[in-house]
């Protein structure tokens, strides 16, 4: 017997409810939607602490947010992939993220990025084989004063250059 697109969904959203039953970040995460009486205008709060608890939003947790708050999953998947902060897959150890807006990039962050790819063999949104590094691009970090910048693990770091960054990579997978 083939299942219908509808039964497949029931199906995964049935698997996501019962995997949350036993997860106590779940459970966090119901108070948090409890807090802002599950409207549906707090989606981007709700899925800011969902990938806080679970450093990522998979699938299962986008259907779990997409039930509890009466929203199509489309349109949380939507949200979730639309705005830059948020990651569908897992991070590494450390996050590089490399500000692209107009002051950093004309002041050499494409160098930055450039270095920290050749030297990692990754590119934005991706992560190391090894699971120490994680690179990613902002259109701008709102730092513009002191471009180009550099996040390294949430700390913007000014005036970097592509020695720098590379260096700040090469620390991480000392340690």
């Amino acid at each position: 017997m083939i299942a219908t697109t509808a039964e497949k969904k029931q199906g995964r959203l049935r698997a996501a409810l019962d995997h949350a039953s036993g997860d106590k970040r779940f459970k966090i995460l119901e108070a948090h939607m409890k807090k802002f009486q599950y409207r549906q205008d707090a989606l981007i709060e709700i899925l800011h602490k969902a990938q806080e608890l679970f450093g990522f939003l998979e699938d299962d947790l986008l259907l779990f947010v997409s039930y509890k708050l009466k929203l199509p999953p489309s349109r949380v998947y939507g949200v979730a992939t639309f705005y830059h902060f948020f990651s569908l897959k897992p991070q590494g150890q450390h996050t590089c993220v490399v500000c692209l807006g107009t002051a950093c990039y004309v002041k050499g962050a494409d160098k930055i990025l450039a270095a920290i790819e050749g030297h990692s063999k990754i590119k934005p949104g991706e992560t190391t084989p090894d699971n120490r590094v994680s690179l990613l691009t902002a259109r701008c970090i709102g730092a513009c004063g002191i471009a180009p910048a550099v996040v390294y693990d949430g700390a913007v770091t000014p005036r970097q250059t592509a020695t720098a960054a590379v260096g700040q990579i090469q620390k991480w997978e000392a340690a």
